[in-house]
């Protein structure tokens, strides 16, 4: 009985991420069947970040009450900045994508997150390419693989799978993303994923700074949240006069709406959180692929999205690209902790900003992200 009770506690990790998952996938057909209800998705981004802050500002006045650091100007321009990039702008453009997309696709393009942050990081002086070491190769060639997989999921087709007797469709209207969409409207759905991803990506970047200059977690998430609903909150009023967008009933509308705010950026932010003391950042990473196999199962059975070959293939890429960058990262880290603290403060003061993991962000950004 100890024996078996050691099991499932080991297991307890591993169940609560494909939980996780499970969560977000739920989170993208909600978004799905909102918008095909006739939901803007501006409202609902609005909608969503609020009820994502309703939950956590409580959280963070009552778990660190007593140790939370002094407030500053700094802080909260930085968590303007972290609400729009990680928040109101990304929200927007990914949600806005799935739109005129679909939910695998977006769920697909999601994966080139780690990539494109090691490339912005370069870019900006956080990382170093090191293409004489074999985690550097594998960074590099990760990042290749993953953005060619990208081009063979946006513009190849190929044959259609069909994996599914029978459909159980949700969507009012069934024709609606095969034929009422033109190619501009898919181009346009193609450029707001890959905005969305730089945009997460270059909240990561911020989201490094933040987190030295404020290290109270759930604070500065709460303060994060708090901007992104007031900033997404304004451009959905702005953009959106149809004062009947802003109706809640008992229907679809408001299960997109609370769920994706409470569930999808509360409760999962704690289990996410919780397994990256318990197992370390990269394990909570090695998910996050498990969501495109979900809402590609989940939308070909009640979304009426079709599955094609070319889109199969491209997914695999990205997620080899993903692993291989996670690997790479992993072989880094591992190298780092080999040295003696002497060296890890030499090694520091010569690069400070060499702080920024890929890994880490991909895990903490993605429970943070969703809410």
């Amino acid at each position: 009985m100890k024996g078996m009770a050691n099991v499932l506690s080991g297991l307890k990790p591993v169940i609560l991420m494909v939980l996780v998952q499970v969560a977000f996938t739920a989170v993208n057909v909600f978004y799905k069947l909102a918008i095909n209800d006739g939901m803007s998705v501006k409202v609902l981004t609005a909608y969503r970040l609020a009820f994502g802050a309703a939950f956590t500002v409580p959280l963070a006045l009552v778990s660190e009450r007593n140790k939370r650091p002094k407030m500053t100007w700094k802080v909260l321009f930085m968590s303007f900045l972290c609400g729009l990039f990680g928040g109101s702008l990304f929200q927007n453009l990914f949600y806005e994508a799935l739109a005129l997309t679909s939910a695998t696709f977006v769920s697909a393009i999601y994966n080139l997150i780690p990539g494109i942050t090691f490339v912005l990081a370069i870019t900006f002086g956080f990382e170093k390419l090191k293409l004489g070491g074999a985690a550097g190769k594998a960074k590099v060639f990760g990042t290749l693989i993953g953005i060619g997989g990208a081009m063979v999921l946006t513009f190849v087709k190929g044959v259609q799978i069909n994996i599914w007797p029978f459909h159980v469709n949700l969507l009012k209207n069934p024709s609606h993303d095969h034929n009422t969409h033109s190619s501009s409207n898919d181009l346009l759905g193609v450029v707001c994923a890959i905005a969305s991803c730089f945009s997460y990506a270059s909240w990561l970047i911020i989201q490094a700074k933040m987190t030295k200059e404020y290290p109270s977690h759930n604070s500065s998430t709460a303060l994060m949240l708090t901007a992104a609903a007031i900033q997404a909150t304004v451009f959905a009023f702005c953009t959106e006069r149809d004062l009947n967008q802003w109706k809640l009933g008992w229907n679809i509308r408001l299960l997109a709406s609370a769920y994706s705010g409470i569930v999808g950026s509360g409760v999962v932010f704690l289990i996410i959180a919780w397994c990256i003391q318990m197992r370390g950042p990269l394990f909570a990473s090695i998910f996050n692929p498990l969501m495109l196999v979900l809402v590609a199962v989940a939308a070909s059975f009640m979304l009426d999205e079709q599955l094609y070959l070319g889109s199969l293939i491209g997914a695999i890429l990205i997620v080899c690209g993903l692993y291989i960058v996670l690997w790479g990262k992993n072989k880094e880290m591992k190298k780092v902790t080999q040295l003696l603290p002497s060296e890890i403060m030499q090694l520091q003061q010569q690069d400070q900003q060499q702080t920024i993991q890929v890994v880490t962000s991909t895990a903490v950004v993605k429970c943070e992200q969703q809410q």
